[in-house]
């Protein structure tokens, strides 16, 4: 689990100059990001929509890094969203790093009461991964403790975050599900090394929604 662990962190962290810019300002972020909040919410807290909709991810709190990184994805083609794609051409390159540190800067919001039934099962493979057969790396090893992302650790050291890991506690768990199957069978394949599809790979739609119930009751 450790050797797993251990390439993660060396695949991301190898990564890492590609993806992080100069920081931001968030006050004119907040004015660029007006055609981001019809889906996004005001504050990056998007409203969670009904079963069987395109869920809009929360963007409030999560590392602006990472916000950063999804965009230039978007606009490249190296993530595919019907909504997403287009909306991202429109966005001015010069405008990324402000609308990223806008969002970055917004409180989390709490979501919907999580399926209980699920919570432990999604605390076990948050907390220590699974084992075998199919072994799979703790999430929180990359995520943080209470899913807060690398951001705070980056920030108490004044260094780039070790890992491109975001921030997913309190996130819709429609959302997180909808990406872990993505992951999972290649639709999404904008993740450093492959290691997200590595990890979803080897976990089955009763982990996956047990995980993605955990993750959405976690507060920031």
């Amino acid at each position: 689990m450790k050797g797993i662990f251990a390439s993660v962190v060396l695949l991301a962290s190898s990564s890492m100059s590609s993806f992080v810019s100069a920081a931001g300002n968030a006050e004119l972020g907040q004015q660029k990001a007006a055609a981001c909040i019809a889906c996004h919410g005001p504050d990056g807290n998007s409203v969670a929509l009904p079963p069987g909709t395109d869920p809009w991810p929360k963007l409030a709190g999560q590392m602006p890094e990472y916000i950063t990184k999804q965009l230039h994805d978007f606009k490249a083609g190296k993530r595919k969203n019907e909504q997403m794609s287009p909306q991202a051409q429109n966005v001015v390159d010069a405008d990324i790093a402000d609308i990223a540190a806008f969002f970055a800067k917004q409180q989390v919001s709490a979501s919907a009461a999580a399926d209980k039934s699920l919570l432990a099962q999604g605390e076990k493979l948050f907390l220590k991964g699974k084992g075998r057969p199919a072994v799979v790396a703790a999430c929180v090893g990359c995520h943080g403790i209470n899913g807060v992302g690398q951001r705070a650790w980056a920030d108490s050291y004044k260094v780039a975050p070790p890992v491109l890991a975001p921030a997913i506690g309190g996130q819709h768990s429609s959302y997180v599900a909808k990406q872990l199957k993505a992951f999972r069978d290649g639709s999404r394949a904008n993740d450093v090394g492959l290691i997200m599809h590595n990890i979803a790979a080897r976990l089955d739609d009763k982990d996956i929604a047990a995980v993605a119930e955990y993750v959405a009751a976690l507060g920031r």
